[in-house]
């Protein structure tokens, strides 16, 4: 049974990848709401008897075109918007997994407007949620450590 994805009944679960190609991340800008339009990180949801990580992979490959290695789970982090009278428009509990590119370059396809590499060195310059921020930020220094 499918629930909506605007002012659901629980959370809905999601996987996303920080996908690395040397000193940059691959971002897409998003085509659906929420946060239409923005630059974030690939993802979707998991299908039925996938798992959260093989759902990553395939969410980077259909949104992008580039396939990825998946190295582990990097955090979880919960997107919660509520409307003008404070009912729940949208609650994401984003399962976001480390990821090192394998193979292609960036194409925007599926629910992605535009798909890009982006030097680490310039995100400053590119608007995006303070939570994605982090999470890359998080990707890049657990890269430094493996």
């Amino acid at each position: 049974m499918s629930q909506s994805r605007h002012y659901p009944k629980r959370p809905i679960i999601g996987v996303g990848a920080v996908v690395f190609k040397g000193a940059s991340v691959l971002l897409i800008q998003r085509s659906k709401p929420p946060k239409i339009g923005e630059w974030s990180l690939p993802g979707g949801a998991q299908d039925l008897g996938e798992t959260a990580s093989a759902a990553a992979a395939r969410e980077v490959l259909e949104e992008t075109g580039v396939h990825a290695d998946i190295i582990g789970l990097l955090d979880v982090v919960d997107y919660i918007e509520p409307d003008e009278s404070h009912a729940i428009r949208h609650h994401y509990t984003l399962v976001d997994y480390l990821a090192r590119w394998t193979a292609g370059e960036p194409k925007a396809a599926s629910d992605a407007r535009k798909a890009q590499w982006v030097a680490l060195d310039g995100l400053g310059d590119v608007p995006l949620w303070s939570e994605t921020r982090r999470i890359i930020l998080l990707g890049a220094a657990r890269l430094g450590d493996i």
